[in-house]
């Protein structure tokens, strides 16, 4: 499960487990992007921050694995460059990508779907106010749907409460919160 994770919280990690209980996942691995491809902005954290973030977040959680390799090559992180690698870690593994069903219309858009499709299936789980539209005729494209818990959390919004002087408390696990204050970051 890819993302920015700028900052992790609850809807990403409930999101997470959701899909790894539905179907069965033998391990999950969370991978802060450097730089995701189609987001606008750029992340306000640095890789390193993030991935210690989300590090934080799961420690304790023996079912979630974190891995730096997006930040570690920097740059746009694509999602067939991820999947061809952990495809020559796992070779004989199913893989499957997680994403949020906003992204499912948008996958034809996705550097190299062909190839990615040929290495993964996707598992999409629907965002609140996001409803999922119609995946894009692309060859061997294999979508599951997860039924699973939405919250309606946002990093934007997150960061908003952060500037506004609110509190991230029931919003990022605790641990995630003690890094950001520790860290001093999203300051303005």
């Amino acid at each position: 499960m890819g993302g920015s994770f700028d900052p992790v919280h609850f809807g990403h990690l409930v999101a997470a487990q959701d899909a790894m209980e539905q179907y069965r996942l033998d391990r999950l691995v969370l991978i802060p992007a450097a730089q995701a491809p189609m987001k606008a902005h750029h992340v306000h954290a640095t890789g390193h921050a993030r991935v210690a973030m989300v590090k934080s977040a799961v420690d304790w959680d023996s079912r979630f694995e974190v891995s730096d390799f997006e930040v570690k090559r920097g740059g746009v992180s694509y999602t067939v460059d991820t999947a061809t690698y952990f495809r020559t870690v796992f070779p004989d593994d199913e893989l499957y990508w997680i994403m949020g069903g906003d992204q499912v219309s948008k996958l034809g858009q996705w550097k190299d779907i062909e190839i990615l499709a040929g290495l993964v299936e996707f598992i999409y789980l629907e965002r609140p106010g996001h409803a999922a539209r119609e995946a894009p005729l692309v060859p061997s494209l294999k979508l599951r749907r997860c039924n699973g818990h939405l919250i309606e959390i946002s990093s934007t919004e997150l960061r908003q409460r952060l500037h506004l002087g609110f509190s991230l408390d029931y919003f990022v696990p605790h641990n995630a919160i003690e890094y950001i204050q520790q860290h001093r970051l999203y300051r303005t």
